[in-house]
């Protein structure tokens, strides 16, 4: 039995962990099928958008179910959950998180573009008080995204944090009650889907590779090498955009 559904909705990708009794908690066998949920949405070009959300309304995720071998566990190719180590994952991916994200959960989360959360919505990365080590990038993502100070005041202590604290902080981008988070992700969507698909390809891959040099300047000299910036250029949409905007008409992406 698969617990993790997937279903499409046009150009949107829906991804669910579906172990409620159990806060969504990951098995073995869920990483390695959310690997195969990502590598179909990244392969399919009729997809854009992503949505990973958990079942029910008590857990996005509690991260890895503990009555498995963690330590000595196998994941797939692209790491926690199928995630966090997909680093060259272009298309956009948005964490709708309506519970508890806790551990391997928050770093699902933190390995989305976009976190949209429920007031009551719970954040942290408790594994020191399991004995464990965070090990699916939270460490490494959590400094990045909201700086060193903070982060360690968070993992030092394994303080679990809501919601709205996590927004102040700057890893969650927006904060609805429960029976609003489906249709503010639904906005989100639509605002991407306006835009040229190849264009938002390439603004996420110049984002993330960008972090990866050394100054602003080097990310500037460098953008042009990168896949989904060249192809871009190179694409139909790059000349329909300003067309389009100068004939006063809709635009009519093909990328």
């Amino acid at each position: 039995m698969s617990y993790v559904e997937v279903s499409t909705d046009g150009a949107v990708t829906h991804i669910v962990l579906n172990r409620p009794a159990s806060h969504n908690a990951l098995t073995p066998d869920m990483h390695h099928d959310l690997e195969a949920a990502f590598n179909g949405f990244a392969q399919d070009p009729d997809a854009m958008i992503a949505v990973v959300t958990g079942a029910g309304d008590r857990a996005f995720c509690a991260g890895s179910d503990l009555k498995f071998d963690v330590l000595n566990m196998r994941y797939p190719d692209h790491g926690y959950a199928g995630l966090t180590q997909r680093f060259d994952m272009a298309k956009p991916v948005i964490a709708a998180v309506n519970g508890y994200a806790l551990g391997g959960g928050f770093e699902l989360a933190l390995a989305c573009d976009i976190i949209i959360a429920t007031d009551t919505a719970s954040f942290g990365l408790p594994e020191p008080l399991a004995g464990m080590v965070a090990l699916g990038g939270g460490l490494h993502r959590l400094a990045r995204q909201i700086g060193l100070k903070q982060a360690a005041g968070l993992i030092l202590t394994s303080r679990v944090i809501s919601a709205t604290e996590g927004h102040r902080l700057g890893f969650v981008n927006e904060v609805v009650r429960p029976d609003d988070l489906q249709s503010a992700v639904a906005s989100y969507c639509a605002d991407i889907l306006r835009a040229s698909p190849a264009a938002i390809r390439a603004s996420k891959q110049a984002m993330m590779r960008g972090l990866d040099e050394p100054s602003v300047a080097k990310a500037l000299a460098h953008q042009a090498s990168y896949p989904e910036f060249a192809e871009w250029r190179e694409s139909a949409d790059a000349r329909e955009g300003p067309l389009a905007f100068s004939q006063k008409r809709p635009a009519r992406w093909t990328s």
